[in-house]
């Protein structure tokens, strides 16, 4: 080997070794740095005409695997959701109070039991009757907290759902600038190790709010798409379009639409689900499921308590009883078909209860085509001038004739009045303990012959989505004018609607949706409704009870004059006596019972089934705290995974100082070992060039 060849491959080395500790000295400035991957030099032999010449430098490259950065951005996708979620849900649980507490609904609801049972231990005194009735009104009031905050919740989701988008934006732009300095430094031949660990800390924040698919280019730079396979970057730049409208709570939410970034257009792609993953995921998941479902249990207990205590307070009087007994808005009219079975007493006595007039009224025998406007008569006819019944706007109303007497409402003992399930005096509400302006609180009992009552133009916008949240389809319901309640069941079950599930009225005429095997979990909601049966201000949603948001809750309250004066709650039953007999009693405190009795017994909820109110709170807070604890749980493996993969990950493409001491010394030695051959080198000349002298 000639002595230039020698020098030559020396400083090739000297080269090597200086790059190497550069490099080095690199990894060990960077080993705090997040996401920081150490690079390594490239060396290579160099061999001209079949002989070794010396070594080639090559760019430092990044050490890193991209299988598990992949992993990484998995599990970060997992922990984003499981977090945001665990939050939410502990938030939810703290507003339903501690097991145990006074002040949480399931003690407000022990306490109306507990009241009902002390009525009947004192003779209904007045305390204790004004303890049961503020009792209901603390509930209802704990109910509706409850309903609101659930609407608050619902809206910081929703704000931090406009934040997360603007944060995505925000990273795919900067992943985008970073693609364009790794693919130029790679056409060059240069290293790109710094752009590219910024790019991977991008994508590890971006994946943490969305579930990505990351895929590595050929020229370097990366592609991303979302969970559903919407393309999201690639050479083109895609921004997320959300039009936020800061109004917190609402019955729907538009989707988020994927635009190019530029020129401003649209893809055709959105994200409507909590299928995206992340912690966007987790957002629109509580937001569009999670959280309304909650507020839709609550409808649904509320119903079973009105429903309960109304049922005993119709069958009850006070002593004296009133003079006018005046029903709520059902969204009937005079001429629908009447649909009781059974029978009922109405009557009218003195204010110290002897009877005055009385009628019983077998609606059995009234007939199958017996209006309304029928029974009304019937009442007229048989109270004899000694009271009159009117049925306007939808509401019965029933006067007593005469001064200081007053109107009272029996139920038969062998076979009551029933439609739907609910007394006569109840259906109508004529002495309800709770009212709402929103909901007759009862079920309809419409059958599919029966007339919808909607004009033309009328609409009512049905949503369905599925398990997870997800807008499946969409339907806007307009009823043709003079159509059946069976035309409004044939119109949802030809609809596209009908693709997931179908429609039917049950027996207690509630619109029931059951959805096919494959969309299980399927929920309706009825962002709008512009409906009007009849002009009686009963809407769609509110008469067929298909969601519970139509429950009434909202605008619920304790009838205000039972709340100022106890003795208005009727706890008497009329009794079936001759004309001038006792029909009620001062001293008859059955209604006490009667409360005690029927807060014990299972209600029909419709969709939910047959329950008592404190089985079916008892499962509703129960499940709330089911749910926040496996979110915990959850949570807390996603962090575990999550950890696990960061750390394989740093383990492979993180700097380990003694490693890199330990490298060091070698490329010290190695320098020395070159310096050595060039000093020899050197010797060799200088012996050369004495010998030529």
């Amino acid at each position: 080997m000639a002595l230039t060849d020698i020098l030559s491959t020396a400083v090739s080395g000297l080269t090597a070794a200086q790059a190497g500790l550069r490099s080095v000295s690199n990894n060990i400035a960077n080993v705090g740095v997040a996401g920081y991957a150490r690079e390594k030099v490239n060396l290579s032999t160099s061999v001209v005409s079949g002989k070794v010449t010396g070594v080639v430098v090559g760019e430092p490259t990044r050490v890193a695997d991209r299988f598990l950065e992949a992993t990484v951005y998995t599990r970060s996708g997992d922990y984003g959701r499981s977090e945001v979620t665990s939050n939410y849900l502990d938030r939810l649980q703290s507003l339903l109070g501690q097991p145990g507490a006074s002040s949480g609904l399931p003690a407000r609801l022990d306490q109306i039991s507990a009241s009902a049972v002390a009525m009947t231990g004192s003779q209904a005194s007045t305390q204790t009757v004004a303890q049961f009735t503020a009792d209901v009104q603390d509930a209802i009031d704990s109910m509706q907290q409850m309903d609101n905050d659930v609407s608050q919740l619902r809206a910081d989701v929703e704000s931090e759902v406009g934040y997360s988008v603007d944060k995505i934006n925000t990273l795919l732009q900067r992943i985008y600038e970073l693609n364009g300095t790794v693919a130029q430094a790679t056409g060059l031949g240069r290293s790109a190790g710094g752009a590219a660990d910024q790019r991977m800390s991008a994508i590890e924040e971006l994946s943490s709010l969305m579930q990505v698919t990351v895929r590595d280019q050929p020229d370097g730079r990366v592609t991303i798409e979302g969970a559903n396979g919407q393309v999201l970057l690639d050479k083109r730049l895609r921004q997320l379009s959300y039009p936020t409208s800061g109004a917190g709570s609402q019955p729907t939410y538009p989707p988020i639409e994927v635009r190019f970034a530029n020129p401003d257009a649209a893809t055709g792609d959105q994200i409507d689900s909590a299928a995206i993953g992340g912690k966007l995921g987790g957002l629109l998941d509580l937001r569009d499921r999670a959280l309304p479902a909650f507020s839709e249990q609550l409808g649904t207990l509320f119903t079973g308590l009105s429903q309960a205590l109304n049922a005993v307070s119709n069958a009850g009087s006070t002593v004296p009883p009133p003079a006018t007994l005046t029903g709520r808005n059902n969204g009937m009219v005079g001429s629908d078909r009447l649909g009781f079975t059974g029978a009922a007493t109405f009557a009218v006595t003195k204010a110290d209860g002897t009877l005055v007039a009385s009628t019983k009224i077998d609606f059995d025998a009234l007939g199958p085509s017996a209006t309304i406007d029928d029974m009304v008569a019937a009442i007229n006819s048989g109270l004899g001038g000694a009271g009159t019944a009117s049925f306007t706007n939808g509401t019965l109303s029933i006067t007593a004739s005469g001064t200081g007497n007053g109107i009272a409402i029996g139920q038969d003992a062998t076979a009551p009045s029933a439609r739907a399930g609910q007394g006569v005096s109840q259906f109508f509400g004529l002495n309800d303990l709770v009212r709402s302006d929103t909901s007759a609180l009862v079920p309809s009992g419409f059958a599919a012959s029966d007339a919808h009552g909607f004009a033309a133009g009328e609409t009512a916008q049905i949503v369905l989505r599925d398990s997870s949240g997800r807008a499946l389809t969409s339907y806007t319901l307009a009823p043709a004018a003079g159509g059946t309640f069976g035309d409004v069941v044939n119109d949802l079950n030809s609809s596209p609607l009908s693709n997931f599930g179908t429609f039917s009225l049950d027996d207690a005429g509630r619109l029931r949706f059951q959805a096919a095997a494959n969309v299980a979990g399927a929920t309706l909601t009825i962002p709008s409704d512009s409906t009007d049966r009849f002009d009686t201000g009963r809407s769609l949603s509110q008469l067929m009870n298909l969601t519970g948001a139509s429950s009434g809750l909202d605008m619920a309250r304790v009838r205000s004059e039972v709340l100022a004066d106890p003795s208005k709650l009727g706890l008497a039953q009329l009794q079936d006596v001759a004309v001038g007999g006792k029909a009620l009693g001062a001293g008859d405190t059955r209604g006490a019972t009667a409360f005690v009795n029927k807060l014990a017994t299972a209600i029909d909820l419709g969709k939910d089934g047959k329950s008592t109110v404190e089985a079916f709170a008892s499962n509703l807070m129960g499940k709330i705290g089911l749910n926040a604890s496996q979110a915990q749980g959850q949570l807390a493996d996603a962090s575990a995974r999550r950890d696990d993969a960061v750390n394989r990950r740093d383990s492979f493409a993180g700097v380990n100082i003694d490693e890199e001491l330990s490298q060091m010394v070698v490329l010290q030695n190695s320098y020395s070992a070159a310096a050595r051959v060039i000093t020899t080198a050197n010797d060799m000349y200088d012996t050369l060039l004495n010998m030529m002298r």
